[in-house]
């Protein structure tokens, strides 16, 4: 029997597969349609630090393989969620991962510290794909000495093992990966979204009130396959792959490739148990090519 549990920074995941922030709430909505006990992780929601209403709609336009959105990281705020929400996840046997952002060098802290030694928290992931606005709005994971301030400025700030989640909208994504990992990261999440547009050719708007906005699902795949390739070869902490993620044979890609474990997004819309069934067909995978476990497949494609 294959045994599909991972350690990654010093925690037991059971499976492999997790699922992407802003995808699946917070994990308890999805408790009447999926098993949650057999997911190896939620990201939840990107948090900051106040309460965040988001952009106005409409925020969500559906694509070829995939969609937009431009929900802008509407959330409850982190306190809220400790207090609120946590207590309601520690009943599950899943790994809780808090997603984290800001706008500035003390908002990264302040989110950060104040999940400084709470219970139940397992890992921080740090979304760098946010502008900086104090420096004119350029993305903090656009540019290697900004992403490592912030990396800095995070495992100062907490306890927790620390994930910096990499934007693909550069030029090289491995310059921001290495310089992460110099930083202190503990872990790698590749890729976020990709920046895209819609235009109603009728009215002849932006379908996104935002005008731009993310895109993810199978048509990202290819694309962030091959940056979780480049940078599982150029870094030694673990890399969890995202993108485009719907089928067990997905997952395997992003495991030969070279990542530790793999997250779960767009997918989650179509069929909330899409993280169970990876996880199974994973594990079918493995027993089929006499493999005992995924670091035996880990970065093994033939090249």
């Amino acid at each position: 029997m294959a045994d599909i549990s991972v350690e990654l920074f010093g925690i037991k995941f059971e499976t492999p597969v997790w699922t992407a922030s802003g995808t699946f709430g917070f994990g308890l909505e999805y408790e009447k349609y999926t098993d949650l006990n057999r997911i190896g992780a939620v990201c939840v929601k990107g948090l900051s630090i106040k309460p965040k209403e988001g952009n106005p709609p409409p925020r969500i336009w559906e694509t070829p393989c995939g969609m937009l959105n431009s929900i802008g990281l509407q959330n409850p705020g982190v306190h809220h969620f400790i207090e609120k929400v946590l207590p309601k996840l520690k009943k599950y046997r899943f790994k809780i991962i808090a997603n984290i952002y800001g706008t500035t060098y003390d908002e990264y802290r302040a989110v950060a510290e104040a999940l400084k030694g709470v219970e139940g928290v397992h890992a921080v992931e740090v979304n760098i794909s946010c502008p900086n606005v104090k420096k004119g709005g350029l993305a903090f994971g656009t540019d290697p000495e900004e992403a490592a301030k912030i990396t800095e400025i995070v495992k100062e700030a907490t306890d927790k093992p620390v994930i910096m989640k990499l934007s693909p909208n550069v030029t090289n994504i491995v310059e921001i990966a290495k310089a992460v990992e110099e930083a202190g990261a503990d872990a790698i999440s590749a890729i976020n979204t990709l920046l895209g547009m819609a235009i109603d050719i009728r009215t002849q708007k932006p379908k996104l009130k935002n005008v731009v906005g993310g895109l993810s699902g199978p048509a990202i795949k290819p694309v962030a396959v091959r940056m979780v390739y480049q940078i599982a070869r150029a870094v030694s902490i673990p890399v969890i792959g995202i993108g485009g993620i719907t089928t067990w044979q997905d997952a395997v890609e992003f495991f030969l490739a070279g990542a530790s474990a793999v997250q779960v997004g767009t997918a989650n819309f179509l069929n909330p148990n899409t993280a169970v069934e990876i996880a199974e067909g994973i594990k079918k995978y493995l027993e089929d090519n006499g493999y005992s476990c995924i670091e035996e497949i880990k970065g093994k494609v033939k090249v």
